[in-house]
């Protein structure tokens, strides 16, 4: 069966007033039908104006894309009909109820209302919003906006999914029931679902496949724990007063990284060589032994925090872009 999402070089760019600004440099990606897809990467990476090109709320300045067979350059209302999208900020009526919400979704969905009061039920009890189906929306809780998010995301049966940073500033316990959601949706409406999150355990736990995105490119792809795999060993991380040469000699040390007078090291079987590695050490303050995580996978491909709170250039015109499209 022919994957649901194909991209081939997809390329954005922005006319900034200093030049050109690329957002998105020449994607290739194929999620299956069903499948959880994890989009990961820094701030202004690429994820979002991804999103944005495959739901056509932006034009793709070269390649091509398709969603649920349908091209999004020659038939946007058709992938627009196939699609459902929760973006990072808010975008519910807040005087209007839970219900008038959804109820005016299914309408500019051209969901017939005598199926779409049935499916709202349906949903609104998935969510545990049924008691509050008729309060004000501006009363609700940020855990609760965002479930009613979702909610209205998936009201019209799309085969596809776009969650865009969908836990972004919600507690731990919040957080915990929105993966719930996702988890129980994808298994009762057997949906695609295209995720964004800053969060490395949302993505392992949720992702039957990640690709971490940076300048705007695909910097590794696969299942989560063959990224881990990948890596080649376990971490050691040594805190140190200074910096020791040799540590690259050693047999099972395949790879050592600095940061400020701290070794990183992946090791093979690390708890089997931990007393080699000490005894070539000096000065040695701690340390830690960990199995791979997708942090240290993300660093590897990206060598940046993931948790960078300053956009880039293309983040920033391709914000200034939409704005002056009136979007």
């Amino acid at each position: 069966m022919a994957p649901i999402i194909v991209t081939r070089g997809l390329r954005k760019e922005y006319k900034t007033k200093s030049g050109t600004v690329v957002a998105v440099e020449g994607i290739d990606l194929d999620v299956e039908a069903g499948e959880v897809f994890g989009l990961l990467g820094p701030n202004g990476a690429g994820k979002t104006t991804t999103i944005q090109m495959l739901a056509t709320i932006v034009r793709p300045s070269a390649g091509s894309a398709s969603v649920a067979g349908h091209d999004i350059r020659t038939a946007p209302a058709r992938v627009r009909q196939a699609c459902g999208i929760v973006f990072q900020e808010p975008t519910l009526d807040s005087i209007l109820t839970a219900r008038e919400n959804l109820q005016l979704h299914a309408r500019l969905y051209g969901v017939p209302p005598r199926v779409f009061e049935e499916r709202i039920e349906e949903l609104l009890g998935v969510v545990e919003l049924s008691a509050r189906a008729d309060d004000l929306v501006k009363t609700f809780s940020g855990g609760m906006k965002r479930r009613l998010e979702i909610a209205r995301g998936i009201l019209h049966h799309p085969k596809v999914l776009f969650l865009d940073e969908p836990t972004l500033g919600l507690d731990p316990q919040s957080r915990q029931r929105v993966w719930e959601y996702i988890r129980a949706m994808r298994e009762r409406e057997g949906t695609t679902i295209i995720l964004t999150t800053h969060y490395m355990e949302e993505a392992d736990a949720l992702c039957d496949r990640i690709g971490i995105i940076d300048r705007g490119r695909v910097a590794a792809l696969d299942a989560p724990r063959r990224l881990k795999a990948a890596l080649g060993g376990d971490i050691v991380r040594l805190s140190m007063g200074g910096r020791v040469e040799g540590f690259e000699t050693l047999p099972f040390v395949k790879k050592v990284e600095w940061q400020d007078g701290t070794a990183l090291l992946t090791v093979e079987r690390a708890s089997e060589h931990l007393a080699e590695i000490l005894a070539h050490a000096r000065g040695v303050k701690s340390v830690e032994v960990r199995v791979p995580t997708l942090e240290d996978v993300f660093l590897t491909h990206t060598g940046r925090d993931l948790r960078e709170e300053t956009p880039d250039d293309a983040e920033a015109a391709a914000m200034a872009s939409l704005t002056n499209q009136g979007r």
